[in-house]
């Protein structure tokens, strides 16, 4: 943040580093424009607001409204950018993540079922979420809109972007198989930082 206005933060991979699973052209429309607009929005809507020089994780758990709705999308939106790593390597979590997976959920396997449930069975836009309670126990949550999990008193791990501007050019009404195709991409060192 410099003068008190956020900015779009760079991606760690190229645009086209992500297809199959994401397309260049996704990232340019969802990174490109949708997430620029809502910078652009949250900026915009901060004068005067009160959440003038508060952190992005701050301002969503403390606003309402727009004000809300903007920094909850500019802060689920980076998070979730910022997690994937170029196509063809894909990963399984380890060490301390990999073992509170198995604890909390059985096996890497069934969190992944899990996951893609609930990501699937989201109504309408909004994400699916893994995070932590206070105790390091791993939740998955459904959070409609610009729902974010910090407002449980959670910390967020991963999401998946369930809006149909996510996947829409690249799945059209396929939510489930876009689902599939993220964990090819999930850098589970970035996820395991967060833990």
């Amino acid at each position: 943040m410099s003068s008190n206005l956020f900015t779009l933060a760079a991606l760690p991979y190229e645009q086209d580093a992500l297809a199959p699973a994401i397309s260049a052209q996704t990232i340019a429309y969802h990174y490109g424009k949708h997430l620029q607009a809502y910078i652009n929005n949250l900026n915009a809507a901060l004068p005067g607001s009160g959440f003038e020089g508060k952190s992005l994780e701050e301002i969503v758990k403390e606003a309402e409204g727009g004000i809300f709705n903007n920094a909850g999308q500019v802060l689920n939106h980076t998070m979730y950018f910022q997690q994937f790593k170029p196509a063809g390597s894909p990963s399984e979590p380890t060490g301390e993540l990999a073992a509170a997976i198995a604890r909390d959920f059985g096996s890497f396997e069934e969190l992944k079922a899990e996951f893609q449930k609930k990501g699937a069975g989201l109504f309408g836009s909004g994400w699916v979420w893994l995070s932590s309670d206070a105790e390091g126990r791993l939740v998955i949550t459904q959070e409609p809109n610009a729902g974010n999990p910090v407002r449980r008193g959670l910390k967020p791990l991963l999401t998946f972007d369930v809006w149909e501007h996510a996947y829409y050019l690249d799945y059209q009404n396929r939510r489930p198989d876009h689902l599939a195709a993220l964990w090819d991409i999930v850098d589970w060192d970035v996820v395991a930082s967060r833990y």
